[in-house]
């Protein structure tokens, strides 16, 4: 990937990697992940309390959303892979996902949220491999590591900061009004894409790309393998809900249920900040000592936490340190996991690659929260963080294949 930097080799390396360009983009991810946060943790307030919907109804709305967005990340990687197709969908990407997820507001039946939904998740989708596809084009290879750290730090602020808005303005004024407000911080969020492109030297003009998912170019060699790993991981990295879950079944045994309900939203806090913190100190690590070492580390640390949640009683102090585990685990292995696909991926298809990582992500997830769901019901919430401990142990085996390639 080409560098924005054409900046006297006398300036440092710290210097040059933190671009207006990559404030920008790590801005868009704060603003657009507060936006989706607003109304994702009032969603269930608003279909059930609202609407009226059975619960039932939630999990329809989310479930097509999900699968429909990690479809649409494959679609979006094809587009990613031309360079001037990749600046006019990050910029229409988070401009029609701001405008999707704020009329939720508006809707007065259920259908009409679940319309808005999907489309919404849709349209994110879409954009998010252009989205990083532009931070690898911003950034020169060896300050990948903290380009995307910082991307995913600005990212899991915007975690915490969503719910954190939506009460506050829930507490001032009604449930609709907030996700309403949400469409406010999407629109920065597309402001400050806009922002960050205008950073970034145009591309040439070329011959146009056709529209193709790049399979093959990409899954070849170095990257192909450790996309074995990537998968391995991915399915076993359940939703975040199963961890605050567990905690609060664990923590009902010497606390009232509300209580344990707002000790386990605490710890999920936590668990966010780690994520943050692990982000920027495993960029750094990575463009010293190399990816692959930051993403065994993550998978290592993910893997230690579930093994703590499937064995630990109600004591809040190793919930925290598990809780803190996993955050570090998911800080390390996303921000390794975006660096490794923009420093092997051929410049050309660099959109398919991230396309793929997106969709292995996103597919990875859904199968790792709907199997240890089914284990949690059918045998035992200790069962089900057992198997994804398990994937995690296999994801750490998968990447002797990569040292193993490496070597031959």
């Amino acid at each position: 990937m080409s560098s924005e930097e054409t900046q006297p080799s006398s300036t440092s390396e710290d210097e040059r990697w933190f671009t207006r360009s990559v404030a920008a983009i790590g801005g868009a991810s704060f603003f657009a992940d507060l936006g989706y946060e607003m109304p994702t943790s009032l969603l269930p307030s608003f279909l059930t309390s609202t609407l009226g919907a059975p619960a039932a109804a939630l999990g329809l709305i989310e479930g097509v959303a999900d699968g429909l967005g990690g479809v649409s990340r494959l679609a979006g990687g094809a587009i990613a892979d031309d360079p001037s197709r990749r600046r006019k969908t990050a910029v229409g990407g988070y401009t029609v996902t701001a405008f999707l997820g704020g009329a939720i507001g508006l809707a007065t039946a259920v259908w009409q949220v679940g319309a808005l939904r999907v489309s919404a998740w849709v349209a994110r989708g879409l954009r998010a491999p252009s989205r990083s596809a532009l931070l690898a084009e911003a950034v020169s290879e060896g300050t990948y590591g903290r380009a995307f750290g910082y991307e995913r730090a600005m990212d899991n602020l915007g975690a915490i900061g969503g719910p954190l808005l939506a009460i506050a303005l829930v507490a001032l004024t009604s449930v609709r009004t907030a996700i309403l407000v949400s469409v406010v911080p999407g629109l920065l969020a597309a402001l400050a894409i806009v922002i960050g492109i205008r950073a970034i030297p145009k591309p040439k003009r070329g011959e146009r790309k056709p529209l193709r998912l790049q399979v093959r170019p990409v899954l070849h060699g170095r990257l192909g393998r450790l996309f074995l790993a990537i998968s391995a991981f991915e399915v076993g990295n359940a939703a975040a809900t199963l961890l605050i879950l567990r905690a609060t079944d664990l923590l009902k045994t010497g606390h009232s249920h509300s209580t344990a309900v707002n000790l386990a939203l605490g710890l999920y806090a936590g668990y966010n900040l780690a994520a943050v913190v692990a982000s920027v100190v495993g960029g750094r690590l990575g463009d010293r000592r190399g990816m692959v070492l930051v993403f065994g580390l993550g998978a290592a640390a993910f893997g230690a936490a579930f093994l703590g949640l499937a064995l630990t009683g109600a004591s809040i102090v190793l919930l925290a340190l598990f809780f803190a585990l996993a955050g570090i685990g998911i800080g390390f292995a996303e921000t390794a996991e975006g660096a490794a696909v923009a420093s092997l991926a051929p410049g050309e298809v660099v959109g398919s690659a991230f396309g793929l990582l997106s969709g292995v992500q996103s597919f990875g997830n859904f199968a790792a929260s709907a199997v240890a769901g089914g284990i949690w019901t059918l045998i035992s919430p200790r069962a089900a963080f057992a198997y994804l401990a398990f994937w995690m142990l296999l994801s750490l085996g998968s990447l002797a294949f990569v040292r193993a390639g490496d070597r031959a």
